[in-house]
C-alpha cells in the first residue's frame, strides 16, 4: 500500500539537491534534506531488496507454470518460491514499520505516568508490576529509562510513578500504552482466596523540545518540602522535594526522586512541560479535554484497554480483540506481539481513512 516509487523519486530528489554546490550555505536546510535523505537511503535499500525477490519470484513462477519442465524442477522451484514469498512479505513490513515509524517522530523521548486506580494495595501492586513489565520492554529494545518521581507503598506497591523513555522509536511503540489496564487475580493482601480486578492507569506523554514550548517563570509557583519515605536512612533531612504549579492552569508536580532539590526541580519541570504540550495540543485537536484525562480514563474497572488475567495466563487487548495466553512472557517485557498487532490496526484505519485500503 505504501508507494515505492514515490518514496524512491524523493530519494533521488534529495541526492541530487545534496550534491548541488549551494547546499552547504544554508545549514539547516543541509542537516534537514541529510536526515531525511540518510532515512530514505535505508528504506530504498529495502525497496530494492523486495524488488529483486519479486524479479526472483516471476522467474520461478515461470519455472513451476512451464509443462516442459521436470517435475523434481519444479519441486524445488516451488520450495524457493514458498521461502521468496516469505521474505517479501518480511520486507515489506519492514519498510511500512519504518515509514510509519518516521511519521511519528522517532527521534521522539516520551514520559510515562502509571498511578494505581481501583483496588487498594493490590492495585499499588499491580502497578508496580507494570513498571516491571516495562522497564523489561524498554530494556530489550535498547532505550534509556530514568525515573522521575515515585511514590511507593509499605509492601512495595507503587501508588505513582513518573519516568522518561529515550531512544529512537520509542514513542511509536509505547504510544498504545496508554489507558487503563486492569488485572484479576488473587491478592497476595488477601486471606480468603478470593479473585480480586484491580486497575492502573498508564498515560504515554511527549517530552517537549526546548524550542516548543517556553514557560514565563513569573507563571510559576515553586514550592519546597520534606520528601516523604518508609523512614531510617531514605528519608529526606532538608526541604530537597519540588512542587511546581502552573498558575494559569492549575497543573502541578510534584518531585522528590533525588535528595537534591535542583534535580528534583528539573524533572519536575520536565514533567510539567510535558503536560502542558499535551494540554496544548489537545486544545488544538478540538478535544474536550487534556489528552492524559481521555488516555486514563477514570480508572474505573469498567474502563479497560487491556486485562492480565492470572488463573487463565490470559491477556486480552481490548482495543483489537486479540488474546495471548503467554502472561509470563508478557509481564517479562515481551510486548512485541501486541504492540506490532495494534500498529498493523492503526495503520489499517489510516489506510481506510485516505481510501486505500
Amino acid at each position: 500500500m505504501i508507494n515505492y516509487d514515490k518514496l524512491k523519486e524523493e530519494h533521488k530528489k534529495l541526492s541530487e539537491e545534496l550534491s548541488s554546490e549551494g547546499i552547504y550555505n544554508d545549514r539547516e536546510r543541509y542537516q534537514t534534506i541529510a536526515k531525511r535523505f540518510s532515512f530514505l537511503d535505508r528504506v530504498v535499500n529495502k525497496i530494492k531488496a523486495v524488488d529483486e525477490a519479486r524479479k526472483e519470484k516471476e522467474h520461478l513462477v515461470a519455472v513451476v507454470n512451464d509443462p516442459g519442465e521436470d517435475k523434481e524442477v519444479k519441486d524445488l522451484a516451488e520450495d524457493e518460491l514458498s521461502e521468496v514469498e516469505t521474505r517479501i512479505v518480511q520486507l515489506s513490513n519492514e519498510i511500512e514499520d519504518m515509514v510509519f515509524e518516521e511519521v511519528d517522530d522517532p527521534e521522539r523521548d516520551i514520559i510515562i505516568e502509571i498511578r494505581a486506580a481501583a483496588g487498594g494495595e493490590e492495585a499499588a501492586l499491580f502497578a508496580s508490576d507494570l513498571f516491571k513489565m516495562y522497564t523489561k520492554y524498554i530494556e530489550k529494545k535498547g532505550w534509556s529509562l530514568e525515573a522521575l518521581n515515585s511514590h511507593m507503598t509499605e509492601i512495595g506497591g507503587l501508588k505513582e510513578i513518573v519516568f522518561s523513555v529515550k531512544g529512537r522509536g520509542c514513542y511509536s511503540h509505547l504510544k498504545f500504552e496508554s489507558g487503563v489496564h486492569r488485572v484479576q487475580r488473587v491478592p497476595v493482601t488477601e486471606s480468603g482466596g478470593r479473585l480480586h480486578t484491580s486497575t492502573a492507569t498508564v498515560a504515554v506523554l511527549i517530552e517537549p523540545k526546548n524550542v516548543e514550548l517556553n514557560i514565563d517563570p513569573s507563571e510559576l509557583r515553586i514550592d519546597t518540602f520534606r520528601a516523604s519515605g518508609h523512614g531510617g536512612q531514605h528519608v529526606n533531612k532538608t526541604d530537597s522535594a519540588v512542587r511546581i504549579t502552573h498558575l494559569p492552569t492549575g497543573l502541578a508536580v510534584a518531585c522528590q526522586a533525588e535528595r537534591s532539590q535542583i534535580k528534583n526541580r528539573a524533572k519536575a519541570m520536565r514533567v510539567l512541560k510535558a503536560r502542558l504540550l499535551d494540554m496544548m495540543q489537545s486544545k488544538e485537536n478540538n478535544k474536550v479535554s487534556e489528552e492524559r484525562k481521555v488516555q486514563v480514563g477514570s480508572g474505573e474497572r469498567s474502563e479497560k484497554i487491556r486485562t492480565y488475567n492470572f488463573p487463565e495466563r490470559r491477556v486480552t487487548e481490548h482495543r483489537i480483540n486479540l488474546t495471548l495466553y503467554k502472561l509470563e512472557e508478557i509481564l517479562e517485557g515481551n510486548l512485541d506481539d501486541i504492540v506490532t498487532s495494534l500498529m498493523r490496526e492503526e495503520r489499517k484505519k489510516i489506510y481506510e481513512a485516505k481510501g486505500l485500503a
